[in-house]
Order: structure tokens, then sequence, then C-alpha cells
């Protein structure tokens, strides 16, 4: 737990649509638990793309 009693879920799903926009799915407490609820998202065929991210990093690897 970090200060105030919450639980830190620093592992992000990030969908991204055909058009390019990102939307964040949820957040998680491992990167296990996120890369299950992506690669769960990613069998319905769908044109977005799926993937997991720690926060304050960017697909390219830099910090926000």
């Amino acid at each position: 737990m970090n200060e105030g009693g919450t639980i830190a879920l620093p592992w992000l799903v990030i969908r991204q649509d055909d058009n390019g926009n990102r939307y964040r799915v949820g957040r998680y407490a491992t990167r296990a638990e996120a890369q299950k609820i992506a690669d769960s998202l990613d069998d319905r065929r769908h044109k977005q793309l799926y993937w997991v991210e720690r926060i304050g990093q960017n697909v390219d690897g830099s910090r926000n």
C-alpha cells in the first residue's frame, strides 16, 4: 500500500482504435493481470489494438 491506504495500480491496458485514438481500458496491480485482460480483449478480433504499459511510460519507452 502507498500513502493514503490505497493499493497502487501501476499497470494500464490501453486500446487504440483504427483512427489512432487511445483510451485507458483499466488499471491493474500486476503486469500479468493487465496482460490477461489485454489478451482477452484482443481475442475479439476487432480492429483495435490492446497493449500493457506501466504508468509513467509511453509506448516508445519515454517518460510522461
